[in-house]
Formats: structure tokens, C-alpha cells, sequence
């Protein structure tokens, strides 16, 4: 595993805005970028990631039927009680998923340490699949990059399969909160998948979703009888059409069971199910402990990074604010991530269904990777 410096495309600002990536530079500061690559060998790929992608998942998926015949651990993990029947239901029903993203710290040496699930409302989902591939042919093309490389990627190809086989609705609907453009350019993506699919795609913002006779409808008053949200289920419960949620015949992408494997918890979860698995860091429930050098502190909801603290084994503390102050914690061994130059690297392994298909990396500047980290490309070669 290597970074190696390169020279950006040409006009790549230009593309990027043409088609729909409007995302790509954040107050001035660039998100996606291409002054450098990550370079991995296959054996990197396949043993240490591609593999423990799919043998985690399942062991995931494992947690998850624990956790849904237990009521000490579904208050554990801080889901509303009134909710726990329409969870186990979701589950036992077999309601289908779709995607999901670990996010590892790997330094090119097995093994790769999970750091956490985003099972409910991953992003990063564009730059994955469609725009590093472009970027990937195109420097074939202009000769930045050895002929023969590759990458580890079939992301938009799987999610296009996932489409065409999944039992949907249709209309089907896609829904985001209106004004977040990263969330809007995620959910656009998905929904011209699916519409490659064959699948009638209709967006709706979180904002206009309404209720009639206990069913979410539109904004002509129609059943909404599917939904893909990117929105997080813990905030979902909380909206004041939450309750229909219950009384809906709506299908939901992600599934409701996606609020245990997406919540912080499901990290000792694991841990107390498989002690000492290469791929898993020592993990617990936080109980007023104070944090320990060597240690991670995070919130059983959070995400990009907020309201996580850390301190190293030296005794340096790090941390992130934010508004994910109101649940519980955890605790898990510090595993720092690999620094490349001056930069921190974090490697995000997608799954789509049960099956791994691909990579991102983000960087930072910090030891705890943000909403601001940039994102840069990746090849293999061998």
C-alpha cells in the first residue's frame, strides 16, 4: 500500500460539475482529490479487505438476530421501546437491504481493524462507484497510471444488480433532506441506478412526506409503498410522523433491523460475540469510566466523525464536537490510523446485499476522519 503523487486531469472541475458532482470542494477546500493515489497489490485487496468485508458482514448479520431476541440489549442500544416489535418484525420478515460501508484502519499489512459500520445512511457512495473509475480510465488513457492497473470496484455494476433482483414497489421513492447537497447528489445516483434497473424512481425530500389513514403518502396524497431514505433511523423515530411508521405498508430501504447493525453498540456487540477475532478491536459499553490512554470514546449515533474523543497512548487527547450528545457511548481500543505523508488515512469497504465491491479512502489531518476529509482515488497493481 502506497501513496504515490500524480497529476490531476485537466478540466476534472468541469466534468465533475456536469454531472452532478457539485460536492467536490467544500468552503473553498477541495473533498475530492487527485494530486495523489493509494496503490495496493491484489493480495492487499483480496485477503485483507475484500475477504473480511464479507466474513464481517455476516458476523454482523449474526449480532443482529442476537440482539432482536433480547430487550436488555435493544434498550442497550438506546432503540425506542415502542418501536422494538416493528424491529424484530423487519427482521424476522427478512426484509431485504441494500448497501452498507465498514470503514478499517489497514497500513498495507494484514490484519485490517474494523473501526465501525455505517449500515443506514453511508455516503461517499458517488465518488466510489461512478467518479474514481472515471478517473481511473481516463489516466490509462492520458498515461499517469501503469496500463495494466485496476481497481477494486464494481459498486455501480452490484447496486445495479440489487435493483433489478430486489422485490420493490413500484413507484419506487427516494428521499433526502431537501437542502444537503451531498445527500442529494447520493440519493440522484442511486435513483438513476435504478432507473437503469427498470425501476420507476421518484424523489421526494424528507421534509414532504405525509401521512393519511396511518400510510406515508406524497404530495398528491398517493401511498408512498416504498422507500429507499438517507436518513438516519434514529431520526426517523423521533419525527412526528414517526408513529406511522408502525401502520405503513411502506417498504423501507434500509430496512428498520439496519438501526442495530448501523448503531455504535453493535462494535462490543461483536467484540463479546467473537473475542479476539484478527479483524475486531476490544470494545465495550461505556459505564462513567473515565477515557484511558489507548482508547476511543464514541456515541452509540454519530456520524462524520462528531462527538468522538480519543486519547492516544501517550496521553494526547483528540477530539471532535457535535450534536450527537444524547445517547450513550462506547468504548473501543485505539487503533490510530496509518499517516501517508502528513495526511491520516481511513479505507471504507462497501457491501452491497451480502457482497463485498469496493473501496474508498478518505484522508485527514487528524486521527479522527470528518465530513471535511478529502477523498482520493486508488489502483491495483501487481
Amino acid at each position: 500500500m502506497k501513496q504515490i503523487n500524480c497529476s490531476p486531469r485537466p478540466g476534472w472541475q468541469q466534468f465533475a460539475q456536469s454531472v452532478g458532482f457539485n460536492f467536490h470542494t467544500f468552503d473553498g477546500e477541495p473533498y475530492w482529490d487527485e494530486t495523489a493515489y493509494y496503490q495496493f497489490s491484489l493480495q492487499q485487496i483480496e485477503q485483507d479487505l475484500e475477504q473480511p468485508t464479507e466474513d464481517l458482514h455476516q458476523m454482523a448479520l449474526a449480532v443482529v438476530d442476537d440482539v432482536v431476541q433480547s430487550e436488555q440489549l435493544l434498550q442497550q442500544l438506546a432503540i425506542p421501546e415502542a418501536y422494538w416489535q416493528a424491529v424484530r418484525d423487519s427482521w424476522h420478515s427478512a426484509q431485504p437491504h441494500l448497501y452498507g460501508r465498514m470503514d478499517f484502519s489497514y497500513d498495507g499489512t494484514g490484519p485490517a481493524k474494523l473501526l465501525e459500520l455505517n449500515y443506514d445512511t453511508p455516503t461517499s457512495l458517488f465518488e466510489t462507484g461512478f467518479f474514481q473509475w472515471v478517473w481511473l480510465e481516463d489516466q490509462l488513457m492520458r498515461g499517469e497510471i501503469p496500463q495494466h492497473a485496476d481497481q477494486f470496484n464494481s459498486l455501480q455494476d452490484k447496486l445495479q444488480q440489487a435493483f433489478a433482483e430486489l422485490a420493490l414497489p413500484q413507484p419506487f421513492y427516494f428521499s433526502s433532506v431537501a437542502d444537503s447537497i451531498e445527500d442529494k447528489g447520493t440519493v440522484d445516483y442511486l435513483m438513476d441506478i435504478a432507473l437503469q434497473s427498470g425501476l420507476d424512481a421518484r424523489y421526494i425530500a424528507i421534509e414532504q412526506l405525509g401521512e393519511a389513514d396511518g400510510q406515508l403518502v406524497d404530495l398528491d396524497g398517493y401511498a408512498i409503498e416504498g422507500l429507499f431514505k438517507l436518513y438516519p433511523w434514529e431520526f426517523m423515530l423521533q419525527e412526528d410522523f414517526a408513529s406511522t411508521i408502525i401502520s405503513s405498508k411502506t417498504q423501507w430501504l434500509e430496512p428498520l433491523w439496519k438501526s442495530i447493525i448501523s448503531n455504535k453498540g453493535i462494535l462490543p456487540l461483536l467484540w463479546q460475540k467473537y473475542p479476539n477475532h484478527p479483524n475486531l478491536l476490544p470494545a465495550m459499553f461505556e459505564q462513567g469510566q473515565a477515557l484511558k490512554p489507548g482508547w476511543v470514546k464514541k456515541p452509540l449515533f454519530s456520524r462524520e466523525g462528531a462527538n468522538i474523543e480519543l486519547m492516544t497512548p501517550q496521553g494526547k487527547t483528540v477530539k471532535e464536537t457535535g450534536p450527537y450528545d444524547d445517547s450513550g457511548y462506547i468504548l473501543q481500543a485505539l487503533q490510530p490510523l496509518p499517516k501517508f505523508a502528513d495526511s491520516y488515512s481511513l479505507i471504507g469497504s462497501w457491501v452491497v446485499g451480502d457482497s463485498a465491491a469496493g473501496i474508498c479512502i478518505r484522508e485527514d489531518n487528524s486521527l479522527i476522519t470528518k465530513d471535511s476529509s478529502r477523498f482520493l482515488p486508488h489502483i491495483i497493481l501487481d
